[in-house]
């Protein structure tokens, strides 16, 4: 009998031991390519040297340290994040934790107006952010969510104008709607928000999921010109240390003033110091130039390998970021369990979507082993 509730169903009959570069190894030693980099969070996969001996040296010094205090490497972490001296950071401990500091801030700025977010994006689990989660299933049981909420569909010009009232006052969107189906925005949609921002409306993009280096920038916002009123990050900024960030633009950080909101583990050395490594490895000269070089070469070769398949609709992808979508007549649930099979990790997205997510660090080698187990099966 287990002793953990079951709100994440039937796990995977696996138990993972340990990790090297890009390669995941059971109890009996059988070595797994992970393509899901654990959902998006290990970008610099399993051997980053520099993030283990950062946390390694840190929990020697001091493993916590209460936001009472001046703490250096939270300043260091705010500052390799910021763009162009124009933000300042929140630090918690998850996505869904960041969104509801964005959530929080944005009410203040803007009182007593609605927020507005869109059909399949995904914000998180608690209250605020799940509120903002145009999902039935991640909503339905826990009414009443909470007030303020409106949706719209995602990259429908249309859909927005008629959404965005004079009572909106802030947008929360993904660049990549991941859990949706890996969705990328189109340059249409985002210019259309970029109206509205000069009108007055915060913009929120939830980088969660599609920062720290994913699809080729620091962020992916990057890829499409925008300038966020707010940002989120968390996943891959740890690198398997619990750590999530808000972003705002230095006109809006009088609005967090003394104890409007607080956590009492957000920024804590052990994350700072692994996040601190990572932001150090994304901004090496090169680094993200060769993930870009990276994804091109997994999508042509996912073009080129299954998109005349039978099986296969479209692949759909921002840098690393890649969801293949299946006909309907081919069960997701399999083709995740025979890739498991033959040694390959990946993962589901939306309504039959394999999702890759591959660390930033694997060789174009190792991309081509995994295509290669996919195209078998497919």
């Amino acid at each position: 009998m287990t002793h953990l509730l079951q709100n994440y169903g039937t796990r995977i009959p696996l138990t993972i031991t340990h990790g090297e570069t890009v390669y995941l190894y059971d109890e009996n030693n059988q070595k797994y390519l992970d393509f899901t980099s654990g959902i998006g969070v290990m970008n610099m996969g399993y051997s980053f040297e520099a993030g283990k001996a950062a946390v390694k040296a840190q929990i020697d010094q001091i493993a916590h340290l209460s936001n009472l205090y001046e703490n250096p490497l939270q300043e260091a972490v705010a500052d390799a994040l910021d763009l162009g001296g124009n933000y300042q950071a929140f630090f918690a401990n998850s996505g869904t934790e960041a969104n509801e500091a964005a959530l929080k801030i944005a009410r203040l700025i803007k009182p007593n107006t609605d927020i507005l977010a869109f059909e399949d994006g995904f914000h998180g689990r608690t209250f605020g952010a799940m509120s903002a989660t145009m999902q039935d299933k991640i909503q339905s049981g826990f009414e009443p969510l909470v007030p303020g909420f409106t949706k719209a569909i995602y990259n429908d010009v249309d859909s927005l104008n008629a959404a965005v009232t004079s009572n909106i006052g802030a947008i929360i969107f993904e660049i990549v709607q991941g859990e949706g189906g890996v969705t990328p925005i189109t340059q249409a949609f985002a210019e259309a928000l970029k109206a509205y921002q000069k009108q007055g409306v915060l913009l929120i993009v939830d980088e969660v999921q599609t920062g720290n280096g994913r699809t080729g920038y620091l962020f992916a916002f990057e890829h499409f010109g925008f300038e966020p009123d707010i940002i989120t990050s968390a996943k891959g900024l740890g690198n398997g240390l619990p750590v999530g960030v808000m972003l705002a633009k230095q006109e809006y950080a009088a609005y967090f003033s003394a104890g409007k909101h607080g956590s009492t583990f957000g920024g804590n050395p052990l994350a700072m110091a692994s996040a601190k490594a990572v932001l150090g490895a994304l901004r090496a000269p090169g680094f993200l130039a060769e993930v870009t070089d990276k994804a091109t070469y997994l999508t042509t070769l996912l073009t080129d390998k299954l998109l005349g398949k039978p099986a296969v609709k479209a692949i759909r992808n921002l840098g690393l970021m890649v969801g293949i979508e299946l006909d309907d007549d081919q069960s997701v649930v399999s083709v995740l369990t025979a890739a498991r099979t033959e040694g390959l990790l990946v993962l589901s997205a939306g309504h039959n979507v394999i999702r890759l997510l591959p660390p930033l660090v694997i060789t174009k080698e190792q991309l081509a082993d995994g295509v290669q187990i996919l195209e078998d099966i497919l």
